[in-house]
């Protein structure tokens, strides 16, 4: 099994824009895997900087495809594309793994045939100042293949409540992606929650307890963007509506817990709009929220005080 293991090739499919600041520490990342068969595979969306002359002269053997800009689902599906191993994974320009990291997946999948995805833990990485810590003093001791048992197996219906698959975490087997498609180019966010919920009801994932990943904080990151519409609570209603709560082994969520999750992610959507002047979109997520979960009312009211700056009485 040992060396059957080592054997099998991961292409690790790097998207990247504008990435010259934080590019060299990711591939290092991978450069440092234990596992000796990986390919690096760098989609450059159309930089401006020198993200290319980087890449190069820091890992002369990685694929560089290059592209005009078409944002990061596009460039994923073209290192797909162009992907020759039997696993792929990937991972976002500024993230760092554990030299472990693909080991360890690659062991549990081939543990595991039934398994079409395996995610890894990770940790949010702040900067301490000007500087991030050093990885080494943030990763804790890998306990060995243990998994998430209330995540591993067929987990649609956990996918319902959060998208928990970081990218930069998560290895497939290509042949399941491709059975279940690739990133959908027409969606500009949640493009990965989206694939997670097409794969969950194809193939079983497993969620390793240990977390590897460093998932690196910084203030031009997409996720902190107030979007124009609330593609997770769009994303969710979708799949309900379509396929239901329940996953293929009976396990399912909660209709009340699922009208609590969508309820709190339109709150938050309300909440950021009001906080950015957009009162008219603000005020009808708000109201979308009550009305699916009346009982967050309490919340959905102080959400709305606190993005309008209103402050409730006190006594006297």
């Amino acid at each position: 099994m040992g060396s059957l293991a080592t054997s099998v090739l991961v292409s690790v499919v790097i998207p990247t824009y504008n990435g010259e600041r934080f590019i060299v520490d990711t591939l290092r990342a991978v450069l440092a895997q234990t596992h000796p068969a990986v390919e690096i595979i760098v989609v450059d969306d159309g930089s401006s900087d020198g993200t290319c002359r980087l890449v190069e002269a820091t890992a002369p053997r990685a694929h560089l495809l290059q592209q005009q800009n078409a944002r990061v689902s596009a460039a994923r599906n073209k290192g797909l594309d162009a992907a020759r191993g039997e696993f792929v994974i990937f991972l976002d320009q500024d993230d760092i793994w554990h030299p472990e990291q693909l080991a360890r997946q690659v062991a549990w999948m081939q543990l595991h045939a039934e398994c079409g995805v395996v995610v890894c833990r990770h940790h949010h990485w702040y900067a301490d100042g000007t500087a991030y810590p050093v990885p080494a003093t943030i990763w804790p001791p890998d306990p060995g293949l243990f998994s998430d048992p209330d995540f591993t197996g067929w987990t649609y219906h956990q996918f319902l409540f959060d998208c928990w698959a970081l990218t930069s975490g998560t290895l497939m087997r290509k042949a399941a992606i491709a059975s279940a498609g690739a990133f959908d180019t027409s969606l500009p966010y949640s493009e990965d929650w989206d694939l997670w919920l097409r794969l969950s009801q194809q193939v079983p994932f497993a969620l390793l307890q240990w977390p590897p990943v460093l998932y690196r904080q910084h203030a031009v990151q997409g996720s902190r963007e107030v979007r124009r519409r609330d593609y997770r609570t769009q994303l969710l209603l979708g799949y309900a509506r379509l396929h239901g709560l329940k996953s293929r082994d009976g396990r399912a969520m909660d209709p009340a817990r699922f009208d609590r999750i969508v309820a709190g992610y339109q709150a938050e959507f309300g909440y950021h709009h009001l906080q950015s002047g957009h009162r008219l979109t603000g005020v009808q997520a708000l109201a979308a929220a009550w009305w699916r979960s009346p009982r967050q009312v309490k919340r959905i009211l102080l959400a709305a005080a606190g993005a309008l700056g209103w402050r409730p009485h006190g006594p006297g």
